[in-house]
């Protein structure tokens, strides 16, 4: 066979080949398989979240709990109290599976993310807190093993306008967000807002309502979150001891607590009366106190009692003037 010289086009060209190992190769070790490019993935399986991401979750759900719960609280006419119970992960098909059926179920759009998110109330809660809004009485004689009514629905809606309202405050330290309601549902096999074997993040919450206990659960799926995850993972991570906050986390620390309001308040005197005393007073009576009319009198901030201050008034209206903090 008459020999060719190759060019390094042809070289290139040449299949990879692995050293062969005998008696003529024992210098040479056996080659390594190399570490697979396609690895398996079983997409019925929810994505791992990190715990950065967990923790920040958990830390935006606690305020929007004791928000959420005073307003319902108001519809109801009756103490709602709301508890975080924790953070799972789930595929949206494995949470639809476990809600009660008929249900109420609601989905939103928190603009500017793309996948709907899903809330879900169970209707042992649920149509007590209906039946409050409407004037009704003992909680424990409602019905809840049915589909809404009309009526039902556009009170549910109601919630559903105040919960994206708190929704929005608290989930404004990491992104401004405008989540807004979509639809209601009763039936969990209606709901097409994402793929049945999409990963999703699901937030739980104990509801307490006179003797009635239930569940609310948002569904958060993990597309809805990539857009945000990083900020998100980082709203959860406190700063090692002894060290200052970031600047830009200062800074928006500061801007909610300059938004907030407190009431201030000013103890002038305390003193006993008899009930009778009491029953008769009038219009101009007068109450002795032990206080000296020169004394100092007290403010509280919240109810709690924090500084010593003098009274006055400035430009024709009362006014006090703090001279000390209290002791302890």
């Amino acid at each position: 066979m008459e020999g060719h010289a190759l060019n390094h086009r042809e070289v290139d060209a040449l299949p990879a080949v692995a050293p062969l190992v005998g008696a003529d190769s024992t210098d040479s070790p056996p080659a390594i398989p190399a570490e697979p490019l396609v690895k398996r993935y079983d997409f019925r399986s929810p994505m791992a979240v990190d715990a950065g991401l967990l923790r920040s979750l958990s830390d935006l759900h606690l305020g929007f709990a004791r928000q959420f719960a005073a307003s319902l609280s108001t519809l109801a006419r009756s103490p709602i109290e709301l508890k975080l119970l924790g953070v799972d992960q789930l595929s949206v098909r494995e949470f639809l599976g476990r809600l009660d059926n008929p249900t109420c179920l609601s989905l939103l759009r928190a603009e500017p993310l793309a996948e709907p998110w899903i809330v879900d109330i169970q209707p042992a809660v649920f149509y007590p807190i209906i039946d409050g809004m409407l004037g009704g009485g003992e909680a424990t004689s409602v019905t809840t093993r049915r589909v809404p009514s009309e009526i039902e629905l556009r009170l549910a809606r109601r919630i559903g306008e105040i919960l994206c309202e708190k929704l929005r405050d608290a989930w404004s330290k990491v992104a401004d967000l405008r989540p807004r309601l979509l639809r209601i549902e009763s039936r969990p096999r209606a709901v097409r807002a994402a793929s049945p074997d999409d990963a999703a993040t699901v937030v739980r919450f104990g509801v307490s309502l006179g003797q009635r206990r239930g569940m609310m659960r948002f569904c958060l799926p993990a597309r809805t979150l990539e857009p945000i995850r990083d900020r998100l993972s980082a709203a959860g991570v406190d700063p090692p001891a002894g060290q200052l906050p970031l600047p830009e986390s200062a800074q928006r620390i500061g801007r909610q607590v300059c938004g907030s309001q407190t009431e201030v308040g000013v103890w002038l005197a305390e003193s006993t009366i008899r009930a009778k005393d009491l029953m008769g007073l009038r219009v101009g009576d007068i109450i002795t106190t032990a206080n000296d009319i020169h004394g100092p009198v007290v403010v509280a901030v919240a109810g709690v009692p924090k500084f010593h201050a003098r009274p006055g008034t400035v430009r024709g209206r009362k006014a006090v003037v703090i001279t000390e903090p209290l002791d302890g």
